[in-house]
């Protein structure tokens, strides 16, 4: 086995269904469990290919795109810079003799630390780039959210991997930049069923931080529209407010959507911030 033995229990946020999927990597997460689209979400998905697939994102709509606090609760605001877990975690390392026999599977979860940390786990973008921030004062979260242009086929691909990365790296040990070991799991999270398509993650890591016992958690997510697409990162020491990620990524397709379509995003509907 390359699977190191689960040393704490993930200390996670109420209302994620997590158990099932770090054992089979399907399900839980921060979104709906998958189901079949409705006919409506169908048509409006093809409505919006329809709309983004000959379009190029520019620069000016790149940043249009973006989600601003006022899409997110009352507790959100513009960042004051990036979280100190950032450095400290996400830096990590990964042990690669955990690895008994899948060294591949190494490679693969260290370009995910490494595209947290850099903020570039699609790539470079083939286009234009806009990228947000947001502090949750209620759980001293952070949220990290950006559009850009990369290309269908590019996304597509992109998708597809991370949605192997629950297999490969269910469970590993990485260490952290002061020596620490941390013990970090990958599930599989459902996204909202936005735009063309899509793919959720959560990361937790557990260990020590600054000498005490801590665990980040994260969730992940893509969404797809055209050939441009939005990524999050969303949590932090104390939980991933996960209802925000939904909601994050539900307006941020939206939005996208409209400013590929060469119209403005539409006003928020009211109570939307509650």
């Amino acid at each position: 086995m390359n699977r190191p033995p689960r040393l704490l229990a993930s200390t996670l946020t109420a209302g994620l269904l997590l158990s099932t999927a770090a054992c089979s990597g399907d399900g839980g997460g921060f979104g709906r469990t998958d189901v079949p689209a409705s006919p409506a979400a169908k048509e409006s998905q093809a409505a919006s290919a329809s709309a983004s697939g000959t379009r190029t994102l520019t620069e000016a709509q790149a940043k249009t795109a973006l989600i601003t606090d006022t899409d997110l609760g009352s507790q959100w605001s513009e960042t004051q810079g990036a979280a100190t877990w950032r450095d400290a975690l996400l830096k990590s390392k990964v042990d690669v003799a955990g690895f008994v026999t899948e060294k591949q599977n190494a490679v693969d979860c260290q370009k995910l630390l490494d595209g947290l940390y850099g903020e570039d786990l699609l790539g470079a973008p083939k286009g234009a780039l806009a990228v947000t921030g947001f502090d949750d004062s209620d759980n001293d979260g952070q949220m990290r959210y950006q559009v850009a242009a990369y290309g269908q086929a590019a996304v597509d691909a992109k998708l597809a991997w991370l949605k192997t990365l629950p297999d490969k790296c269910d469970q590993f040990v990485a260490t952290d930049n002061k020596g620490g070991k941390q013990n970090v799991e990958v599930i599989s999270a459902s996204a909202p069923a936005e735009g063309d398509a899509r793919a959720g993650l959560q990361m937790t890591m557990n260990g020590q931080l600054e000498g005490e016992p801590s665990t980040l958690t994260l969730d992940i997510g893509v969404v797809r529209v055209g050939d441009s697409a939005a990524f999050l990162t969303n949590g932090g020491l104390d939980g991933a407010e996960s209802d925000s990620t939904v909601q994050a990524l539900q307006q941020g397709a939206q939005r996208l959507k409209d400013v590929l379509a060469g119209k403005s995003p539409a006003a928020q509907p009211p109570g939307q911030q509650d």
